[in-house]
């Protein structure tokens, strides 16, 4: 039954301990959703629920429903009062992980040293001596006991809760193969102190004398255990993207006092937005802020994957997580906590790794019900081959190789593990997707809408050039006094002809200027360096080179403005919002891809026009108002197209919320990155191409973990069946099969952009 819609709707996260395959997925999700308005997505990879419930059940009701089910479950330990959300959770499962490591390994290292030459023995007679067989029970034992006690422990566990899982597979193999050994020693004949028995990979009569299954029950454990732990490996690292985002955050902060200037050590979460901070050569920046001191070079590598160091100075903003690498800052925060820029990729990088794909909730379904289904065909196999008068050898150990062979962990495995490595590699590449669906929606784009200002262009007014007359003062002496006057300028054109000034003329400093005057409508002037400077609107009367640049600034749709020096003719800047260097290789990438981009602006008709023609977008839309762009996208997803908004205003936010996938620039506002479905961090439009490819790979990627995890049921169940397979060796498929799932997945971790991309060619640079 659906929740009330006047019901508040709350999200909690569980961790859950003890699944071992999809039938544990499954089992967990349908105990939770039989509860009134509770919906829940599990994932096996992670071992985090996320569980969506009404307000009037508990927490506490949520973890006794999991555990009613034969599992362990605990709510996350809460994050410090200021910590970032979702690095904490990373930072302390390391430790527990870890510590389960150590014992899995433990485990997994006694019993590979009982196992092995009872292995050895039962596959080579040559070596079998006298009363070879009881030295191998003695072995043995501790193996399917102690070696195998996880799956006892979870079996029993999940009979008590009528639920079978993986673990009763595994549990019933090795008691099988066990107990009968048992009884070929004891009461079969096979304790006879002069005992051979060959080693056959397919399972035969026994001549009389009943043979044992000890290879069996040691080889079933040591493999899956083998298997369990390779497979452990290999999940930890995809998630060592969030891990990574977890050390970056600062434990401790330098805090500058108000009065005396003196600085104090204190706790992360006891920092204040407005405080002021110390953030020394080498450290990192502790949390968002602005400098209000000192300048320098601050590494965002690790934060939006630009690896290319930022100049930042009095008024820059800088991120938490980037690190220092010049001179000593002081920085007022502007953000803690949940609400940084380090949390926000965090969170959306856990949430993003529980969500599920389509295919994988249908091998979750199918999972659900392959165990009871295993379980029938084991017992079926028993009783046809007891029925039919064969060697009752031979029939039990036909009935373990099915149990062992067919358990579903691969299944379960296929998309948690492709999904954590590709979302933890977008993430260090500056892409952050919100889970499986945006994926999804990235492989099969057909349309990409996008804006003009902020995302194609820079979003902020500067001299995209400067044209000076022959025989005159020269570009650059022109520009400085243009410059020098314009310091006394609060209008957007004359910071921009400022910035430029400065940056351009490198050490040397912009002389003062003096009779400072605005011209209302047309300009300033001033006395610079004992000279009469004007920088005004362009008049009828021109030199021929600046009558040509005018022209040319009119058609670019850009603000011209002439530089006058004691009455003379002597340079045109041309103002306006440039175009980003990296939106000419994105917008050729996506069209290679097959993605039809579309400029949509609310700009003027002939800046939107310019910016098109530059970039070779034939479909231009200027003047749309944010519901106009709205309707912009609903007309090709009427048409069948799949659609992509790429925005970072306000404006955008409502045509990010209509098309099938919203893709939000990280420099945009708040609420165009939540209402987008995939967040560009580092501000470059060319990662969309990235971003694309990464989720074709990806998509790809869990098809062929899918299709090798179905396929491995079919290719070896049947064979198990007629008795063509060893138990032993059906435990080492099983296991394999997962290890190959996994290390498949993290392929994805090694993933890189297209060699031409910006990121690329400035980390070769760097290297």
């Amino acid at each position: 039954m659906g929740a009330d819609p006047m019901t508040t709707v709350l999200i909690t996260d569980l961790t859950v301990g003890g699944m071992t395959c999809g039938a544990c997925v499954t089992r967990v999700e349908k105990k939770l959703g039989r509860l009134d308005g509770v919906t829940a997505t599990v994932n096996l990879a992670t071992g985090w629920a996320r569980v969506s419930h009404p307000a009037d059940i508990s927490r506490d009701e949520l973890v006794a429903t999991v555990e009613k089910a034969g599992y362990t479950a605990a709510l996350p330990e809460p994050p410090g009062k200021r910590q970032p959300a979702g690095t904490d959770a990373a930072a302390d499962d390391s430790g527990g992980e870890a510590e389960a490591a150590r014992q899995q390994r433990h485990r997994l290292v006694v019993t590979a040293l009982l196992a092995l030459p009872v292995l050895v023995l039962s596959m080579a007679p040559v070596l079998q001596f006298r009363n070879w067989q009881w030295l191998c029970f003695v072995l043995a034992a501790p193996v399917a006991v102690w070696g195998a006690w996880p799956f006892h422990e979870r079996a029993v566990r999940g009979l008590r809760h009528s639920a079978a899982t993986m673990d009763t597979l595994v549990s019933l193999g090795v008691a099988a193969s066990f107990g009968w050994s048992a009884y070929a020693l004891f009461l079969g004949g096979a304790g006879d102190p002069g005992m051979r028995m060959p080693f056959t990979l397919v399972p035969t009569a026994s001549d009389g004398v009943a043979h044992v299954c000890l290879e069996a029950a040691v080889g079933v454990p040591l493999f899956v255990l083998a298997g369990r732990f390779l497979e452990a490996r290999a999940r930890r690292g995809t998630g060592a993207a969030l891990r990574s985002l977890a050390r970056l955050a600062a434990k401790e902060v330098s805090v500058r006092a108000d009065g005396d200037g003196s600085e104090r050590l204190v706790p992360i979460e006891e920092l204040g937005v407005g405080q002021v901070f110390v953030v020394r050569p080498g450290e990192r920046v502790a949390t968002d802020g602005e400098v209000v001191e000192g300048s320098s070079a601050v590494d965002l590598s690790l934060v939006t994957g630009e690896s290319e160091p930022v100049e930042v100075g009095p008024g820059s903003a800088v991120v938490g997580g980037a690190v220092n690498a010049g001179g000593l800052l002081l920085v007022r925060a502007t953000a803690v906590g949940a609400d940084t820029q380090l949390a926000r990729i965090a969170r959306l990088v856990t949430e993003a790794q529980a969500g599920k794909a389509r295919a994988q909730r249908l091998a979750d379904s199918v999972a659900g019900v392959f165990v009871p289904v295993v379980l029938a065909l084991a017992v079926t196999a028993l009783g046809f081959w007891l029925g039919a008068g064969a060697d009752p050898q031979a029939a039990v150990t036909a009935s373990v190789a099915v149990l062992v062979v067919a358990c579903p962990c691969a299944l379960g495995l296929a998309t948690p593990t492709a999904l954590m490595a590709a979302t933890g590699r977008g993430a260090q590449l500056g892409i952050l997707v919100t889970g499986p669906q945006a994926l999804e929606g990235l492989q099969h784009l057909d349309v990409v809408v996008l804006d003009k200002t902020g995302t194609l262009t820079s979003g902020h007014m500067s001299v995209a050039r400067v044209t000076a007359v022959p025989d005159g003062l020269g570009r650059d002496e022109a520009l400085w006094l243009a410059g020098a006057v314009e310091q006394g300028s609060e209008h957007p054109l004359g910071r921009a002809v400022c910035a430029y000034a400065r940056r351009e003329s490198g050490e040397r400093r912009l002389p003062g200027v003096s009779d400072f005057a605005a011209l209302p409508g047309r300009g300033v002037r001033g006395l610079v360096a004992g000279r009469l400077v004007e920088v005004l609107a362009p008049d009828d009367e021109l030199p021929a080179v600046l009558e040509k640049a005018l022209a040319q600034a009119e058609s670019a749709a850009r603000t011209p403005v002439l530089v006058r020096v004691d009455g003379h003719a002597e340079a045109l800047l041309e103002i306006g919002d440039v175009v980003r260097p990296g939106s000419y290789r994105a917008v050729d990438r996506l069209r290679r891809l097959g993605v039809r981009p579309v400029l949509a602006t609310g700009d003027r008709e002939a800046p939107a026009r310019a910016v098109a023609g530059a970039l070779g977008i034939e479909e231009v839309h200027a003047r749309r108002s944010p519901e106009e762009k709205a309707d912009l996208v609903r007309d090709p997803k009427e048409q069948g197209y799949r659609v992509a908004v790429v925005g970072d205003g306000v404006n955008d936010a409502a045509a990010l919320a209509v098309a099938d996938l919203g893709i939000a620039m990280g420099s945009g506002t708040d609420a165009a990155i939540g209402a987008a479905d995939v967040t560009l961090v580092r501000g470059d439009i060319e990662a969309l191409a990235d971003a694309v490819r990464l989720a074709r790979r990806t998509l790809g990627t869990i098809r062929v973990n899918l299709v090798w995890a179905f396929g491995y049921n079919v290719l070896t169940v049947p064979p198990a069946l007629v008795g063509l397979l060893n138990p032993m060796l059906a435990a080492a498929a099983m296991s394999a099969s997962s290890v190959l799932v996994v290390a498949n997945s993290l392929r994805l971790r090694a993933w890189q952009p297209t060699p031409g991309s910006r990121l690329v060619r400035v980390r070769r640079a760097a290297g």
